[in-house]
């Protein structure tokens, strides 16, 4: 297979030669560059809770709907995600884990695009503003039984876990994570600056939505936000949907924490429903605006998670000249793969996966055209 296009980089016409799966040749190519659109490595969400009314947090959750919100996905770029589970009762998590796994176990599709799982909870804080809209009832102390338990069920794919290091077992509980190949993510959290050294000590190294789910009124100088922001060992995940961090706020953290930012979209199920009310398994019921806020209902001050995609999150910063597009995209695309492993493993270049996407710009708005996976075309506007 080739594919003809601008590189999303330089703006450069390239023909990028595909083999096995693989990029093997990038080559100059010499249309004229109007008649070409943009080539990029595909899309990459490290939390998602669902998409286009499917609920990775359901009771009933089904292997042909994780199957579907693959496919969702695969339309809006995203070649690579780590469905999002949160807080729930321990039966309920084991039995969204067994899904998960068993749609990668029955359809190879999905197998390649789920990277892993990700468990956002339920070891966070209990004060609210912290806690967000996860249920109070269910949220406890980190125990490696019970995550090992959760772990087996997901067959080893939870990959990312999201927690707060307030609880006194959070140390231990962090190193047997990183033993395992786990990253452990801070968040939703109130943890003293004490406690936040010490889980980045002990291993965490990343700060899951930063500067979401957090008091409404903070310590001006020090406070959670702040000490994770300063660390150099964090990844930030950031949600740039336009609701969840102002724009001045989202400049200030990208500079400070610069090569270490990531895009993440935490869609929800209402994300690319209609604007309405709808009833939430979080709390609640939660209303879908017309501008395309999500929050909770009894609580309007209250995000409930994001009703935007990843791309959606690409254009805004784009749009609003807050990054260049392909500044934007690797926040997206290549700074994710490079959080969880270590480097980055979706680079547009010779001898990576052929995870690619071709789109254009068109007036403010950036649409995929096509969506490669592995080698395959699996999405095709054109």
């Amino acid at each position: 297979m080739k594919i003809e296009g601008l590189d999303y980089r330089t703006n450069n016409p390239i023909s990028v030669h595909i083999d096995k799966g693989y990029i093997n040749l990038i080559s100059e190519c010499h249309a004229s560059s109007e008649e070409l659109y943009y080539i990029a490595p595909g899309l990459v969400d490290l939390q998602i809770n669902g998409f286009n009314g499917i609920d990775f947090n359901t009771k009933g959750l089904t292997i042909s709907e994780v199957k579907k919100v693959t496919q969702q996905l695969l339309k809006q770029g995203v070649t690579s995600y780590f469905p999002t589970v949160i807080t729930n009762s321990d039966n309920a998590i084991e039995s969204l884990l067994n899904i998960i796994a068993e749609a990668c176990n029955t359809f190879p599709e999905v197998d390649d695009c789920i990277s892993g799982i990700h468990l956002e909870g339920p070891f966070i804080s209990l004060e609210d503003g912290p806690r967000g809209a996860h249920s109070k009832d269910f949220i406890k102390a980190p125990n490696w039984d019970l995550f090992s338990k959760w772990q087996k069920a997901s067959g080893n794919r939870i990959k990312i876990i999201t927690l707060s290091p307030e609880w006194p077992e959070s140390t231990e509980f962090i190193k047997s994570c990183v033993h395992n190949n786990v990253v452990v993510s801070i968040g939703h959290t109130a943890a003293t600056t004490k406690q936040i050294n010490e889980a980045i000590e002990a291993g965490a190294s990343m700060s899951t939505h930063l500067g979401n789910a957090s008091h409404a009124m903070l310590p001006r100088h020090s406070n959670y936000v702040i000490e994770q922001l300063a660390s150099d060992s964090l990844w930030s995940s950031l949600i740039a949907d336009g609701f969840h961090l102002p724009d001045a706020l989202l400049k200030v953290f990208l500079r400070a924490k610069s090569s270490k930012s990531i895009l993440v979209s935490d869609a929800t199920s209402y994300a690319g429903l209609l604007p309405g009310t709808y009833k939430a398994h979080i709390g609640g019921d939660v209303i879908l605006d017309s501008n395309g806020r999500l929050f909770m209902k009894n609580s309007p001050k209250m995000l409930a998670g994001s009703a935007q995609s990843l791309l959606w999150c690409v254009n805004q910063l784009v749009n609003k000249e807050i990054l260049s597009l392909h500044e934007a995209w690797n926040l997206a695309s290549i700074k994710p793969t490079e959080s969880i492993v270590g480097y980055s493993t979706n680079l547009l270049q010779n001898k990576y996966p052929a995870d690619l996407v071709i789109f254009k710009k068109e007036g403010k708005t950036l649409n995929i055209l096509k969506t490669i996976k592995s080698g395959r075309l699996v999405f095709s506007s054109l």
